[in-house]
């Protein structure tokens, strides 16, 4: 049963997690909602879409939405990306603006925090990596942040530790208005499985080939049906790229690289769907998708909803 949030001061609300490619974000989301929703690689822009993640507490709701780190479009699917980014601003209760501790104030954050300057939502300052600082650089980060904004709150975290997380969803959930329970409580993400899936895939697929592919990759789902009379999940889907000669790196010498990315986005797609999965993989060549809107509304980037 839903809390209607009017009787026992339940909060609920939406926060958008903001900053620049490669800063965290989505390892923080998936730390925070306690299994993989959001993919992560050391590649920027790794995000397309917003991701929700929902966080139920006894006492609240967070929805958090991971966005495309906010970067200078290069192509149409840049664009989306932006658009994706800079509109969640408008919509939710409470902005974390997250910076790298390890990188300096640069163009990127000036970027941001220009965005900032038209919006009323609170925002707070979320120092991630601090694991991979000395202490006594923190405090000269935190002062250089105060003097350009207001921030609400600075909270230093590092997500892939975990140190911090816990006292940030505190203060969190102290700016949070009374509001409804907006999704069951064992819901933790609003995307159906067949996008987490393809996610999934995308993620194994940029981790292996590391520099060798850029980000002109995206996979689609093409089948799922569990086997008549089988405890097992077929799962059938296509790995799209640009060129050629990428199609050659995915696919790999006598089909090896191909065959890893499966094995190891199959044991992922298992623990998400809670069953064994048969997974096949197709590589097709789209020579410059991510520049064509057809293609691009296929592929699931549909700008209309944003």
């Amino acid at each position: 049963m839903q809390n209607n949030g009017d009787e026992n001061g339940y909060k609920s609300g939406f926060i958008s997690i903001i900053g620049r490619p490669n800063v965290g974000k989505s390892t923080f989301l998936n730390r925070v909602i306690g299994q993989k929703i959001a993919i992560m690689s050391d590649k920027p822009q790794t995000t397309r879409n917003k991701i929700q993640g929902v966080l139920s507490l006894p006492d609240a709701q967070m929805i958090f939405i991971d966005t495309p780190g906010i970067h200078k479009p290069k192509h149409k699917l840049g664009d989306f990306m932006m658009k994706v980014a800079q509109n969640t601003l408008k919509e939710v209760d409470l902005i974390l603006f997250m910076v790298n501790a390890e990188e300096g104030f640069g163009r990127g954050e000036e970027f941001i925090l220009e965005k900032f300057q038209t919006v009323n939502t609170p925002i707070f300052l979320v120092i991630n990596k601090i694991d991979q600082i000395h202490p006594d650089k923190l405090l000269p980060i935190i002062e250089s942040y105060k003097e350009k904004y207001a921030f609400k709150e600075i909270v230093p975290i590092s997500a892939l530790e975990g140190n911090n997380v816990e006292r940030l969803l505190e203060q969190i959930k102290s700016f949070l208005p009374e509001g409804p329970q907006y999704y069951p409580a064992d819901q933790v993400t609003d995307h159906p499985e067949r996008f987490i899936i393809t996610e999934l895939i995308r993620e194994k697929a940029l981790h292996l080939t590391r520099e060798e592919i850029p980000h002109s990759l995206a996979v689609v789902l093409d089948k799922m049906e569990r086997r008549e009379g089988k405890d097992i999940i077929h799962v059938m889907a296509t790995v799209i790229v640009e060129r050629d000669s990428q199609k050659g790196i995915i696919i790999g010498k006598q089909g090896s690289m191909l065959k890893e990315i499966g094995k190891r986005a199959r044991g992922d797609i298992e623990n998400l769907l809670g069953s064994k999965v048969f997974l096949e993989l197709w590589v097709k060549v789209q020579k410059d998708w991510r520049n064509k809107m057809s293609q691009l509304r296929d592929y699931g980037f549909n700008e209309d909803e944003y």
